[in-house]
């Protein structure tokens, strides 16, 4: 059968002389960066942004550090002064001394470390693993008071403990569980009170910290203003001043920078309807954006999972992210919480949670989106945040703003070639090989003001249960 003869023009050759209808180029790498979006953005001079922080009596990062050797462990000797009654003591011989005393011990999940009740005999420091604080709770059922994990310790009552106290000694207020498999490191009472007899400057030490445990310290550690209330007639006032951290922290801006390249030749001939340097100017600026955004939340200097104060770390009650582990989250950032930062995963194993305890969480308009929410607060999706090869990852809680104490993102505006707020393209030229040169540069970088501004939810388990 012959084609039947046309009796119009087709649509193939029609196509020739038409100007399609064309979308700009699409980029499946570009995300919401809802943290870019939310952080208050503040300017920062001269390319840094200084700290300034009341005084605060702390010996290092609260946590202790050890050495390994294959499976053998061993506790630095100074990192012993993050325990409260040795803080500031450093007598080299003695610290080597005490480190010395201690002997690893390895637990399975559900066995006792120690039981509530019985007397304190021996300080122990946590290596690895997690384990739980178990005590009486308010209707009688044991109920979990908190965790300990990597670096924690427990039981450094034993060290100011006097020989020759007449009263009973002093008992475990809690049952302390290992969680997961546990690596221990402990010293019995008997073996310190070795250490303590060969050791008169220690002895001294331990005095002085009984006398005077507190020294003079708010709830937060910080250095306590003395304030006088509830006086009558003419007392003599307490006089005081706010001191500040001789050496406060600055943030230098970090750059993310790239040499954007385009021929000169699709510059003149293909600039039609689409100017092609634009948008190859727009992608560029795309794709630094998106490294903003994971060196906000990556970077080992200034990203935030890794300036969250180990103090406001918290992990999971059973692996998935519950609401009773999010409540938790909130008593670390009670005062004027702004939003949970979660990889999307990781909000949708708290959706999970949530549907089989019936419960219903309720979103929240944030710009004309409606926003999965928890007890009002909005939870953004971020896909910068990591999830590990055995599935889990982490969900942050943070305060934002300068006048909020909060964390806060930097920059600086003005700058030469400005393209947008922090970010800059600079023109190079074009080289022997007709090829034009863009210099294009992010300035940025975060600051968490004070530490309960930012905490983390630790060890989130993201992959589905198993089939019912």
């Amino acid at each position: 059968m012959t084609e039947q003869q046309r009796l119009s023009l087709g649509t193939k050759a029609a196509r020739n002389l038409a100007t399609t209808t064309k979308s700009v180029p699409q980029m499946q790498g570009i995300s919401s960066r809802w943290l870019l979006k939310l952080l208050p953005w503040v300017e920062a001079s001269g390319g840094a942004y200084r700290v300034n922080r009341r005084l605060t009596y702390t010996v290092g990062d609260g946590r202790v550090t050890y050495v390994t050797t294959g499976a053998d462990v061993r506790v630095i000797p100074r990192e012993l002064g993050e325990l409260p009654p040795l803080r500031g003591y450093d007598d080299d011989a003695a610290l080597d001394a005490l480190a010395g005393r201690f002997v690893q011990h390895e637990y399975e999940p559900g066995e006792v470390i120690v039981q509530e009740g019985r007397p304190v005999d021996r300080v122990v420091l946590v290596v690895h693993g997690k384990l739980s604080k178990v005590g009486a709770g308010e209707y009688g059922a044991d109920a979990v008071h908190g965790t300990l994990a990597n670096g924690d310790f427990f039981g450094e009552q034993t060290l100011v403990a006097r020989e020759d106290d007449d009263g009973a000694p002093a008992l475990w207020e809690y049952t302390v569980k290992a969680a997961t498999t546990c690596t221990l490191l402990t010293m019995s009472a008997s073996d310190f009170q070795e250490t303590l007899a060969q050791s008169e400057s220690l002895r001294a030490h331990l005095e002085e910290f009984r006398d005077n445990p507190q020294h003079a310290q708010n709830p937060h550690g910080e250095a306590a203003i003395e304030v006088a209330s509830g006086h009558d007639g003419e007392p003599v006032l307490p006089g005081t001043f706010v001191d500040y951290e001789g050496s406060p922290r600055e943030y230098e801006l970090s750059v993310a920078q790239t040499v954007l390249r385009v021929h000169t030749r699709v510059a003149d001939l293909y600039n039609e309807p689409m100017d092609q340097v634009e948008q190859q100017l727009r992608l560029t600026i795309e794709a630094l954006r998106e490294r903003q955004e994971n060196e906000l939340v990556n970077n080992r200097d200034f990203g935030l999972l890794h300036n969250t104060s180990l103090t406001q770390r918290i992990y999971t009650r059973s692996g998935p992210p519950t609401p009773d582990d999010m409540d938790e989250l909130l008593t670390l950032v009670w005062k004027d919480p702004a939003f949970f930062l979660a990889h999307p995963k990781a909000i949708a194993a708290f959706g999970r949670e949530c549907s089989a305890r019936g419960v219903y969480p309720e979103s929240v308009d944030v710009g004309g989106n409606h926003v999965f929410a928890w007890r009002g607060v909005p939870i953004f999706p971020c896909n910068k945040i990591p999830v590990s090869s055995t599935q889990t990852s982490s969900i942050l809680l943070m305060r934002t703003g300068e006048e909020a104490q909060g964390v806060i993102g930097l920059h600086q505006v003005g700058l030469p070639d400005e393209y947008q707020p922090g970010l800059s393209v600079r023109y190079m030229g074009i080289d022997e090989k007709a090829l034009l040169s863009y210099l294009v540069s992010a300035y940025y970088s975060a600051a968490v003001l004070v530490p309960d501004a930012l905490a983390m939810l630790e060890s989130v388990e993201i992959a589905h249960g198993g089939a019912a």
